[in-house]
């Protein structure tokens, strides 16, 4: 009998297809929307595998359901949607998908800061909408980034990425991170700063840090008033790192010029959302690995990861 694989949104035939003749693939029907929790729950049940999405909760529930279960794979860098402990404790290991999406959402981080910066959407916008009536001599200004000052915070892999890419534009780059990165400070001439140093002196504030515990929730109101008036906020990290109120408050009095944000905390966000009112807040729907051959090879990734539990054989990117 074979070994059965449940896939939680609709994917590729191309990167399912390598799985089929050894395995019973299931898969949800659906790539526009998440699993229903009931069919998740049960389609856990008979599963030795899951391959899942960062919209599925994978809890405790799941774990204690999934009897067969011998591995989770998530298709993102980030595992927050997964219970850790829980998996450890039902003896099923949960993989991840890291480093082939670096340079991708790098090269996302800075085409929205340029949006943002540039004022690119909503000069879009109105020329199709046919608001383009003449050339302003104050039209649609915005901000520069070359020769600006960039804080990063949180400088892994995406964040040093995008580092590197600040150098093309002569950016002086500071960074905050859980540990100091001393060879990126020698080898590119980067700057670790304090907290509060990095968003009182920054004229683009972006956040690349993982959700953990000590993130959540780590930039708020007191934090927002510590930039410059005219300092632009990037999120492509996660939602809940920030307080989304707080951000708005900040926008809407001008205590910050604008933000860029891919990511929010809950998603997809409400179209009701106060962010969305505002015209210095530039918003893209969580698009930072979406490039073809990136999200193949997170796939991939994925793939093989399932593939080798099922073999008894080791995978990559192990996180139980």
């Amino acid at each position: 009998m074979k070994k059965r694989i449940y896939i939680t949104r609709r994917l590729p035939e191309e990167a399912v297809e390598p799985l089929r003749d050894q395995y019973d693939v299931r898969m949800w029907e659906h790539e526009g929307e998440s699993v229903p929790r009931e069919v998740l729950l049960e389609e856990a049940s008979s599963a030795h595998a899951l391959w899942t999405m960062l919209s599925d909760t994978i809890d405790r529930e799941v774990f204690e359901r999934a009897t067969q279960l011998e591995v989770v794979s998530n298709l993102a860098v980030g595992y927050n949607n997964i219970d850790l402990n829980a998996a450890k404790e039902n003896s099923v290991i949960v993989t991840n998908t890291p480093d082939v999406l670096t340079e991708t959402t790098a090269d996302l981080t800075f085409g929205l800061m340029m949006m943002t910066a540039r004022r690119l959407g909503e000069a879009e916008r109105d020329l199709r909408a046919g608001e383009w009536k003449s050339w302003l001599p104050m039209g649609y200004v915005g901000m520069d980034l070359y020769q600006a000052k960039l804080g990063i915070i949180g400088m892994g892999r995406i964040g040093e990425a995008v580092a590197r890419r600040a150098r093309g534009f002569d950016m002086e780059v500071l960074y905050h991170n859980r540990t100091r990165r001393h060879e990126s400070e020698s080898m590119y001439g980067f700057t670790y700063a304090e907290l509060d140093e990095l968003l009182t002196q920054s004229d683009f504030v972006v956040v690349l840090a993982p959700l953990t515990d000590e993130t959540r929730g780590m930039l708020g109101a007191k934090e927002f008033a510590k930039m410059k008036e005219t300092s632009i906020f990037i999120n492509v990290a996660r939602g809940e790192i920030i307080d989304e109120k707080a951000l708005y408050e900040a926008l809407k009095a001008r205590k910050i010029w604008g933000a860029g944000l891919d990511v929010f905390t809950k998603e997809p966000i409400d179209l009701g959302h106060p962010l969305l009112t505002l015209p210095n807040v530039t918003t893209l729907p969580h698009i930072g690995s979406a490039t073809i051959r990136t999200r193949l090879a997170m796939m991939a990734l994925n793939r093989d990861a399932i593939t080798n539990v099922l073999e008894g054989k080791e995978p990559k990117n192990r996180l139980t």
